[in-house]
């Protein structure tokens, strides 16, 4: 088989910032009330007329110029999104039309905030198996135009951008492991009810929010804690290395408690932790790729680093990838 390695990244967020002070002005809150919960500082929100094609558009050229690729070279997009601009086509389609890569395969993922986890294990495989040379991966969210701003729990804490790898065939092989898992049992924790087959939008679903997201912030809180434990060690067990092997974990980035949950049970320094919450909240699909783009950028990230990617969202859904850094 074949191996796999990351050749590109690239990432985008809007102009608009969002702090916690402008926050303060449409709810009942505080900066330090938002900051000691979640770690969030800033977000950044699209302006009316930016869509999530928009976004994934933006991070995709970064992504190509970092690796001096052309997007013809790009045989396959994904995009990973919980919103895309349209129920149908896929946004990947559009991102890829708009770029001028003709004729190429694209489509979407949908797992919410664990997409850029799933979407990395199915586009190595495509990879790996041998179906594609090169493929970008891009997870792009526009979140602010989903959250209910009435909603103080959940209005603060998300925001939008993209964050995009492109992934090459290579002799060694990158891709390490990777554990997924969902349990759709309780939709209902973490949800926009509306929108859907099951219940499509009409007046009085407008009226009641139910297009908008919902979360049951305590529940969810502990399921995330939980399964991000348990997927690292099943992706470290079939890697088959231990935590200490561990070089740099990247996190989705929903909570700075989670994430210092994850660190401390991996007994990762904060040196050795990706965390970029502070300045744009939780991102969704978009959080991780965003946090990759940056610490490879600034040159924290050095060949041979093993790295774990880890996350959680909607389904509900979680997954970890174990990553060996070409």
């Amino acid at each position: 088989m074949t191996g796999v390695r990351i050749v590109g990244v690239g990432h985008y967020a809007p102009e608009r910032i969002v702090d916690n002070q402008e926050l303060e002005t449409w709810f009942d809150t505080s900066d330090e009330w938002i900051t000691s919960r979640t770690g969030m500082k800033r977000r950044h929100w699209t302006s009316p007329d930016e869509a999530t094609s928009d976004l994934a558009l933006a991070a995709a050229r970064n992504a190509l110029a970092n690796a001096n690729l052309e997007p013809g070279d790009i045989d396959a997009y994904v995009v990973a999104t919980v919103y895309p601009d349209y129920l149908f086509p896929a946004t990947a389609c559009i991102v890829a039309s708009k770029l001028g890569a003709v004729d190429k395969a694209a489509f979407d993922i949908e797992i919410a905030c664990s997409g850029f986890i799933y979407g990395l294990t199915v586009t190595s495989s495509l990879v790996r198996a041998g179906v594609y040379k090169r493929v970008m991966l891009i997870g792009a969210e526009t979140l602010s135009k989903l959250v209910n701003k009435e909603d103080r729990g959940t209005a603060i804490l998300f925001g939008d951008g993209a964050g995009a790898v492109i992934l090459e065939a290579s002799e060694q092989d990158s891709f390490l492991a990777a554990e997924l898992g969902s349990d759709g049992s309780k939709p209902e924790l973490l949800r926009v009810a509306a929108g859907g087959s099951r219940r499509p939008v009409d007046h009085a679903a407008l009226d009641e929010g139910a297009d908008r997201i919902y979360m049951e912030g305590r529940e969810v809180f502990k399921f995330a804690v939980t399964k991000m434990i348990a997927a690292t060690d099943a992706a470290l067990a079939k890697a088959g290395l231990a935590k200490s092997d561990v070089d740099f974990l990247i996190p989705h980035q929903a909570n700075k408690r989670i994430i210092d949950a994850a660190m401390k049970y991996l007994d990762i320094p904060a040196e050795r932790c990706v965390v970029n919450i502070h300045e744009y909240g939780n991102t969704s699909a978009a959080s991780i790729p965003i946090a990759l783009s940056e610490a490879v950028r600034a040159g924290r990230v050095k060949p041979g680093d093993v790295i774990v990617f880890v996350g959680f969202g909607g389904g509900l859904s979680w997954g970890a990838v174990v990553w060996k850094w070409a």
